[in-house]
């Protein structure tokens, strides 16, 4: 009797263990569903529309896989989401990615695609900045908005009808790039970056003092806008559809202009302009893996050549800038191949206390 109850136990084990392996513990939270993994993870909403395309979900299964997200904002993801549950975490930008490696001990992160930041504008407000010396021809097929000369009106208050020569757009509101709110999103954060890097000297913000040096200025550039969106959806949806009359300028992501034109939808009309702040930052977009079907999601996006496809036709620029350009090209995009006035972005914990004393003045 007792050989009968130990060969039973030992099958219940055989078992469990082959329950543990299958559908995973705590620390492995994949489960089948119809043939495929399922692998669970929490990105910045940009990314959304990308995970969501049939297309995309479609070379996922090809390797096995079924790929689940939540979407969160990349401040939130490195500092409140409980990230117990996935087995990825992709947030928006390097910093958010480097505190989210840091505290839960990851040794590698993958970047399969990124996003410089950009100003959609119209044709009126770029001839008009042009004439007053904001705006200047790229060193390449692009213009750009000088952020130097940009800072120069905002801390004199400097409304659109001041402009010298102004009969396209006479507002009487100061000339302001319209963000999200600094509280909650990524783009804000990353527009934080590079103002704060011509505010200091054309350096990176690095230390307690040159904060306190730039801060006055920076939370003046977020307040004076009045109410912000937490997504840059929502301004540039705004940018859209109510035109320059709301919205002269609005700081985005490349690649949402870039998804429009390749949609070929007509929201993209023959007045709208793109313009690249001078410096600016690209918007990393980098995946911690927290399990190992999070690493694989990891690997594939960085190296599976439908998937880099897929992400540049959505506007991203992947790690063969050839598929970029292609999608580019195809659509008339007008975009530059590479950019080269660009800067990092702070440390995460130097972003969180700038943020943080923005906050404190709403």
């Amino acid at each position: 009797m007792k050989r009968r109850l130990s060969i039973a136990a030992a099958v219940v084990l055989v078992l469990a263990v082959a329950g543990v392996i299958v559908f995973g513990g705590p620390d492995e939270p994949s489960t089948q569903a119809g043939g495929l993994t399922t692998v669970k993870g929490v990105i910045g909403s940009e990314k959304l529309a990308f995970f969501s395309d049939q297309r995309v979900a479609d070379a996922f299964a090809k390797h096995g896989l079924k790929v689940e997200v939540d979407t969160a904002g990349s401040r939130q993801l490195a500092t409140s989401v409980d990230l117990g549950g996935y087995e990825f975490a992709f947030p928006s930008s390097s910093p958010a990615a480097q505190r989210i490696q840091r505290d839960r001990a990851v040794t590698g992160v993958y970047t399969p695609f990124q996003s410089p930041m950009a100003v959609a504008t119209f044709e009126p407000i770029v001839a008009l900045l042009t004439a007053n010396g904001v705006v200047r021809q790229g060193p390449g097929d692009y213009q750009v908005l000088d952020v130097a000369k940009y800072l120069e009106l905002t801390r004199a208050n400097t409304r659109w009808d001041q402009l010298p020569g102004n009969t396209a757009f006479p507002a009487r509101k100061n000339v302001l790039l319209t963000t999200t709110d600094p509280r909650e999103s990524n783009s804000a954060a990353m527009y934080l970056s590079l103002v704060s890097f011509v505010a200091n000297g054309n350096n990176v913000v690095n230390s307690p003092e040159a904060e306190a040096k730039v801060l006055p200025e920076l939370s003046k550039l977020f307040l004076d806008q009045g109410y912000t969106q937490n997504s840059t959806e929502g301004p540039f949806e705004d940018y859209l559809a109510a035109g320059m009359g709301k919205t002269p300028m609005a700081l985005i992501y490349e690649s949402q202009f870039v998804d429009r034109l390749v949609r070929g939808d007509g929201s993209i009309r023959a007045d709208m302009r793109l313009l690249y702040p001078a410096p600016t930052v690209y918007s990393k977009h980098t995946l911690v893996p927290l399990s190992p079907n999070g690493d694989r999601i990891g690997q594939l996006l960085t190296s599976d050549p439908e998937l880099g496809k897929l992400a540049a036709t959505f506007g991203f620029r992947t790690n063969d800038p050839r598929l970029f350009g292609e999608v580019v090209a195809a659509a008339n995009a007008p975009v530059p191949a590479e950019l080269v006035d660009t800067v990092e972005p702070p440390s995460f914990e130097t972003l969180e206390r700038m943020l943080d004393a923005v906050q404190k003045q709403y």
